[in-house]
């Protein structure tokens, strides 16, 4: 029986060859490079991961990864290929290939290099290792009910779900909150690490978070970026609070009231004016 590609056993060092260990378990046998492993000697007992290398052919590492078959745990990002998917860390030499397929759509939720994904490993049909990406019902048992949270709390955490409707952060504390699209200014990527206030703590244990400042702590950004907007477009922009929220929300991603209150800010400071359904830089 050949040794499994993906899994962990420990080996006795049969020989040793000029660039490699020959390692053997029963009647397998595998090679161990040298380098990082110089120590070994005949007859040692060493645990290795066994894996393909990028020329397919089998070998082993003494770096035994923290992801494989059946366990799920945190990889980083280490590089994005845009028409096949993302490679990650997985704690051992060879970085594993997340697929497309395990990925949102969007392209602006895609992981960054440096985002973290929840992680399992599998292989493809070529028995090359892959990475699966975990669902949202694989957390259940990482999930904590949120307790001693009060409003407006800053948590930290990652995106482990993301689609138009909101996302899903797992904090640090190993709470669940909901980020409404409404609470944040662009969607996050899955895998990102973020930053936000509690501003809901919900019956079922959960939270809901919000990625925005406070009104009173954004009105003066968002009424920076309105302004600079107006300079930029030559003292005039076609919209006042009359506008359509959606162009409000595409142009400036604010909601509309929150346009409003930005304009209304600014006005009070004599820097705009409106007429003609436009806002006029004063």
């Amino acid at each position: 029986m050949s040794l499994q590609i993906g899994t962990i056993h420990s080996m006795k060092v049969k020989e040793k060859l000029n660039d490699f260990y020959m390692l053997e378990k029963g009647s397998n046998e595998v090679e161990l490079p040298i380098e990082g492993n110089e120590n070994l000697a005949v007859d040692d007992d060493v645990q290795v991961f066994i894996y393909k290398n990028r020329e397919e052919k089998v070998v082993a590492s003494t770096k035994i990864p923290h992801v494989i078959d059946g366990v799920y745990d945190w990889a980083e990002v280490v590089d994005v290929i845009p028409r096949l998917g993302i490679f990650v860390n997985i704690g051992t030499d060879v970085e594993v290939l997340v697929p497309n397929s395990e990925l949102p759509t969007y392209e602006r939720a895609r992981p960054l290099p440096e985002d973290k994904l929840y992680v399992t490993l599998t292989l493809d049909k070529q028995e090359r290792l892959l990475c699966r990406v975990a669902k949202e019902t694989t957390f259940g048992d990482v999930i904590r009910v949120a307790t001693n949270v009060n409003l407006n709390d800053k948590v930290k955490g990652t995106i482990i779900r993301t689609d138009r409707e909101g996302a899903v952060v797992l904090t640090e504390e190993g709470y669940r909150g909901f980020i409404h699209h409404s609470e944040r200014e662009r969607e996050p990527r899955l895998g990102q690490a973020v930053t936000g206030r509690v501003i809901e703590v919900k019956e079922n244990g959960t939270i809901n978070v919000s990625l925005l400042p406070m009104k009173h702590e954004r009105m003066g950004d968002d009424a920076e970026k309105i302004f600079a907007y107006i300079e930029k477009s030559g003292g005039v922009i076609p919209y006042s609070n009359k506008s359509d929220p959606d162009e409000i929300r595409e142009t400036f991603q604010m909601s509309k009231s929150a346009f409003k209150r930005a304009l209304g800010k600014l006005m009070k400071e004599d820097k705009v004016e409106q007429r003609d359904e436009k806002t006029w830089r004063l």
